[in-house]
């Protein structure tokens, strides 16, 4: 790589690039000279937040996403800034590859340090991406970490830049990163869920409504239904992930876009869309933008379906399998691991259980982001930080409890045969079928004494000789009870 011009007036002003004692190096900012460890590719900016933000214990780093989708930003600001001849080719140059260093090689996340929860509207945030992205491409230089005259964090890495406008756009990016893995594991849960449907196609069951017995279903056809509903979710995350697309980068401070080229905003939005693969277009009043999260609220909403979705999945799978005795007992959940630490042999529906879990917190994550965007004041709204830790929390734990959904539970869902014919024969909601063709103050009578005698409705019937068998059995014949449009009972 060509050498990068030295400014030694910056260099003496803003940082030493020595080290002051063994195992750090000293830079300085407008408050004054902070120590940083000398391994560290940070800068002072990110240091100053590493003390000043001891919340949660989680770094940007744990997020994947967020640390790709600020480095991209960073690649194309530099790769417009560059083109419109305001970057240097050698500082750009730099920039660019260290970019490319980053993104591919996942120890650098180890430096992206300051915590996920932070005042500042994210400066944090973009002063970690900037300082670091700085500190790699002095490296690959063949300078020292800190050496900020030939490569300024601020000055180069953040040319024509804001946090304000590459903060909010990064996040933007990373949720569209973020949706892809989580679109993914539900594809293999909707999968999983149609091969039980198939399995369990020919199951007569006992349907329910408010918890009570009412008419018959097979137990494909509630797995079908399940599968249709993990299928409609792939369908509305495609969808809504659409407003991420519209993007405030090249807005700066306040989105009138003051210390850019007029024609930057294109520029650098057009190397984003070339970076990312993905249909990225500018926001067509940048001020709104820049102030606006709905964005964040709607594909919140968005996430929070989705989670109350799986969350009732989850529910039903909990009392499809409960007992093994004294429960319904329709279908037997994978055992994977001990149940009590004082109950021997018993097995509870843990995973399930973690999913209903996952699912209220992204609800109260939801509720969360929700506070942020109404905490918004006039052209700037300093919470998007806690925006996107609730964002992409939701969407990691999303996509950890459907894979464990999946691999852990309903692939190994078994069917209890005998069990779910023994409360077909004695589904009192058979007679329901018989309303067309006896009545409903007959068909109310019978229901009223099969339940008092303990006895079967089509014994009834028979008994009564409201029908003869014949008739009996082809109205109360499997199809015409659960595929009724394909053959009904009616006659």
């Amino acid at each position: 790589m060509a050498d990068m011009t030295r400014d030694s007036e910056v260099s003496d002003s803003l940082s030493s690039g020595r080290a002051c004692r063994p195992g750090y190096r000293v830079e300085r900012d407008l408050l004054g000279k902070l120590e940083i460890p000398a391994d560290a590719l940070w800068g002072v900016h990110t240091q100053r937040a590493i003390e000043n933000f001891r919340i949660s214990g989680t770094p940007i780093g744990a997020f994947e996403e967020l640390v790709r989708a600020l480095v991209i930003v960073k690649q194309a600001a530099a790769r417009a800034n560059r083109a419109l001849g305001h970057l240097d080719v050698v500082r750009a140059t730099a920039i660019d590859e260290a970019c490319t260093e980053i993104l591919n090689d996942g120890r650098y996340r180890d430096h992206f340090v300051v915590d996920a929860m932070q005042g500042g509207a994210g400066t944090s945030t973009n002063m970690n991406a900037n300082e670091v992205i700085a500190n790699v491409a002095l490296e690959m230089s063949g300078k020292f970490r800190g050496d900020y005259a030939a490569l300024h964090p601020n000055d180069h890495v953040n040319m024509a830049q804001s946090t304000n406008d590459a903060y909010p756009t990064a996040l933007r990016l990373a949720a569209l990163l973020a949706i892809d893995p989580l679109v993914a594991a539900l594809a293999r849960l909707a999968a999983g869920l149609d091969v039980k449907a198939a399995e369990f196609a020919s199951i007569l069951k006992v349907g329910r409504t408010q918890l009570r017995d009412a008419v018959p279903m097979t137990l494909g056809q509630e797995f079908g239904a399940f599968k249709s509903t993990i299928e409609a979710e792939i369908r509305s995350l495609k969808d809504q992930s659409a407003v991420f697309l519209q993007v405030n980068l090249g807005g700066t401070a306040v989105g009138t876009g003051l210390n850019t080229d007029p024609r930057y905003r294109q520029a650098v939005t057009a190397e984003l869309a070339r970076l990312t693969g993905r249909p990225m277009v500018s926001a067509a009043d940048l001020i709104e933008a820049t102030s606006d999260v709905g964005a964040f609220t709607l594909f919140s909403g968005v996430l929070k379906r989705l989670a109350l979705k799986l969350s009732k999945i989850a529910s039903d799978l909990r009392l499809l399998s409960s007992g093994p005795r004294a429960g319904l007992g329709e279908i037997v959940l994978p055992a994977v691991q001990a149940g009590s630490s004082i109950m021997p042999g018993k097995i509870n529906p843990v995973i399930p259980e973690v999913v209903n879990q996952v699912a209220y917190l992204v609800a109260g994550h939801d509720v969360t982001i929700t506070m942020c965007a109404d905490g918004g004041q006039l052209q700037l709204n300093p919470f998007e930080p806690m925006i996107g830790y609730c964002l992409l929390s939701s969407m990691k734990l999303l996509t950890s409890a459907v894979d464990a959904l999946q691999s852990k539970c309903v692939g190994g869902i078994e069917a209890d045969i005998a069990r779910c014919q023994y409360l077909s024969e004695n589904n009192i909601g058979v007679v329901t079928a018989l309303v067309p063709v006896l009545g409903y103050d007959v068909c109310s009578t019978i229901a009223k004494r099969a339940l008092a005698e303990h006895r079967k409705v089509g014994d009834l019937v028979l008994e009564e000789d409201l029908l003869s068998r014949e008739r009996l059995m082809e109205i109360l014949r499997h199809e015409a009870l659960t595929r009724p449009n394909l053959g009904g009972a009616a006659g």
